[in-house]
């Protein structure tokens, strides 16, 4: 999620040429702290799916709820911490506020069996969302502060791949320490790897801001209540929303399978986090590869549009799969692996390496306000929104004697009609031409950026 940065009319205090200068440092700075950033929330997720497959599936529209309920009051409250604080200020306490609070949760994870999994599990997993909204969607907001468009064309990709490292790097560091020390003390590296990240950007904002060092004591401001308007009066929008209820529903469809799975195979926490760390790595891995090879090449080829269908194609395929394979174990690399996993991999590999670039593409080709405000609405009230509707749904089919089959085959129905939607959003009318995003002359980027 992007937080939208107020329009004003500005001049770039900086010519050129030091704004040219300062891109080499800013990006490997930027590419620094998102590793990090990336490695503190991939330690923390295998952390909250083990409470999830300690309690099953039936727990989790619960959990869903609470987060959607708790997404929905917090939209506001962080678009009025966003107008009013300056950056740094607003960067230094939102960081610290978590790093405290991962410190925090290490009691309560070393007394998770009197506790119960179910109990912590609801409170960890709302604010483990909490955590992605504040931590890594600021993050992005600070980047769209700091650099001017035309330079975030070149360098964003470069800095997501360095996130892209740290959503490898920390499910391996959780491999290698979890076996030594235990679930909770992960918490604490979770929040050094965090620490470190606030500190190179608190660096990258004093001295390394392409736009003027000046921006880090001005309010950011910004809302996300727009979201809502364009949501119905926008086809684009109305697509993506539909989309990712029906797109993110089938990885969702997945995740609720394998917490009964988990929870039938991996009694024992540390297991569970292992098995979760495995299948985030594998995920990370498939994701990395896709942006390095195919995704590019697509993307260029044939356009956003087909990154958009390809996933769904994909999504389509592995369903058909769990049909006719159910939840037994095939033979991958020499590994027997459930298929339920392959398929959860699979669904979030092309999600992340494949479906967001993708979007993200097709995001410039619509007005500031879509772009910000109601990119923001649908990738937090809608996709928690649909995580509850897929979640409580399985729930039923499962007291109405529904298979894991009878389930994939119903998702293999929503993936086809993802499929058609996909190719509608790709193609939507209220899209701008191609031609009009073209990135503009470095000789016309600092006027083009007053403008805006």
């Amino acid at each position: 999620m992007l937080v939208l940065i107020r329009p004003t009319l500005e001049t770039p205090v900086n010519s050129s040429a030091p704004a040219a200068a300062k891109e080499g440092p800013a990006l490997i700075l930027s590419a620094v702290a998102f590793f990090f950033v990336m490695t503190a929330y991939y330690i923390v997720r295998p952390v909250r799916d083990q409470l999830t497959g300690a309690v099953g599936s039936q727990s989790l529209p619960l959990f869903y709820a609470a987060t959607f309920g708790v997404m929905l009051l917090l939209t506001p409250v962080f678009g009025a911490l966003v107008s009013r604080f300056a950056r740094r200020r607003l960067l230094s306490w939102s960081y610290s506020f978590f790093i405290v609070s991962l410190i925090a949760f290490v009691p309560a994870f070393l007394a998770q069996d009197r506790i119960g999994a179910r109990e912590l599990g609801v409170v960890f997993f709302v604010w483990a969302s909490v955590f992605n909204l504040f931590v890594v969607s600021l993050f992005w907001s600070f980047m769209a502060d700091i650099f001017y468009s035309v330079q975030a064309r070149r360098v964003f990709p470069l800095i997501a791949l360095g996130g892209m490292a740290g959503a490898i790097f920390g499910p391996l560091v959780t491999k290698l320490l979890v076996q030594v020390i235990g679930v909770a003390a992960l918490l604490v590296v979770s929040a050094t790897a965090l620490g470190i990240a606030l500190g190179v950007l608190l660096a990258l904002s004093a001295r390394h801001d392409c736009r003027g060092t000046q921006r880090s004591e001005e309010a950011i401001g910004g809302s996300l209540w727009s979201g809502i308007k364009e949501l119905w009066t926008r086809p684009f929008l109305r697509y993506m929303a539909i989309l990712m209820v029906l797109g993110d529903g089938i990885g969702t469809l997945a995740y609720a399978l394998m917490a009964d799975y988990t929870k039938l195979h991996f009694p024992d926490k540390i297991a569970r986090t292992a098995f979760y760390n495995d299948l985030d790595l594998a995920t990370n891995l498939l994701g990395a590869m896709l942006q390095l090879t195919f995704t590019r090449w697509l993307l260029v080829r044939k356009g956003a549009a087909w990154g958009l269908v390809v996933p769904s194609l994909v999504n389509l395929a592995l369903l058909l799969l769990i049909v006719g394979w159910g939840t037994r174990s095939v033979a991958v690399f020499g590994f027997a692996v459930p298929m339920l996993a392959v398929m959860m991999v699979g669904s979030r590999g092309f999600a992340y390496g494949m479906t967001k670039p993708s979007t993200d593409a097709l995001y410039t080709r619509v007005p500031r306000e879509t772009r910000y405000k109601g990119k923001n609405f649908v990738e937090t009230a809608i996709w928690r929104f649909g995580d509850l509707l897929v979640t409580s749904g399985v729930n039923v089919l499962g007291q109405f004697g529904v298979a894991v089959g009878g389930m994939a085959a119903m998702g293999a129905g929503v993936s086809t009609l993802a499929t058609w939607v996909a190719a509608r959003a790709g193609h939507s009318p209220d899209l701008l031409p191609e031609q009009q995003d073209e990135a503009p002359h470095p000789d016309r980027a600092r006027t083009a950026d007053a403008r805006t």
